[in-house]
């Protein structure tokens, strides 16, 4: 499925008040995938780690993680994490939940780099592992962003988190980092009925991809 084709359909994807259950089986494989990866993934990026841990206490010292409530799969809460990019000074706006871009001043020089390759995710494999995560699905959003969206498309978050949230997916990968929420969830619900094990495959070589040239929008 090319990006144009996946774009416009995930514009004309049907109805936002089209019947979901609140939780869709999800195949075995996935699962299997999912945690093969990510353990490999983490033996392969532990040096990243210490790299990135050093820079980021270089620069503004500890804490090297940022941790946060995101919603799951079924609308349940989880513990997420990520390499910390945003200023210690500002914690007050990161325990609001308040979206930041990667060009804001409160954004660190080393978490614009992180940013911009999608490396502040590395974290999320340990939310994989977990069974929080998997590689590919929709964003997980805080609980607050999804309290906000939903004054805008109700029963969003019932709708999106069908499935498990995933550190990649169409909408990561076709949509702008500030899209409308109606616009967001429409490539989400587009992923929900495409899914498939080689659509996956697609999206997470074209975030690799992404990530060596740093060309995340974030």
């Amino acid at each position: 499925m090319g990006g144009r084709a996946i774009h416009e359909r995930g514009m004309r994807v049907a109805s936002l008040a089209s019947p979901f259950n609140l939780s869709l089986p999800e195949p075995i494989t996935k699962r299997v995938f999912d945690v093969l990866l990510a353990g490999a993934g983490l033996v392969l990026s532990a040096p990243l780690w210490v790299l990135i841990g050093m820079a980021i206490y270089v620069e503004d010292r500890r804490p090297i993680l940022f941790i946060q409530k995101r919603v799951g799969k079924g609308g349940r809460e989880f513990t997420a994490f990520k390499f910390r990019t945003i200023y210690r000074r500002y914690d007050d706006q990161l325990g609001r939940a308040v979206a930041v871009h990667s060009e804001d001043e409160k954004v660190t020089r080393m978490g614009r780099i992180l940013r911009k390759t999608a490396l502040n995710e590395l974290p999320q494999l340990l939310n994989i592992l977990r069974g929080d995560m998997s590689f590919v699905g929709p964003r997980p959003e805080p609980p607050e962003f999804i309290a906000a969206y939903e004054k805008q498309v109700p029963n969003l978050g019932r709708l999106r988190y069908q499935v498990r949230p995933g550190l990649t997916g169409i909408a990561q990968v076709y949509g702008p980092h500030n899209m409308a929420p109606r616009n967001k969830l429409r490539y989400d619900l587009l992923y929900v009925r495409k899914r498939s094990f080689w659509l996956d495959l697609k999206l997470i070589a074209i975030s690799v991809w992404n990530t060596l040239r740093g060309k995340w929008d974030a």
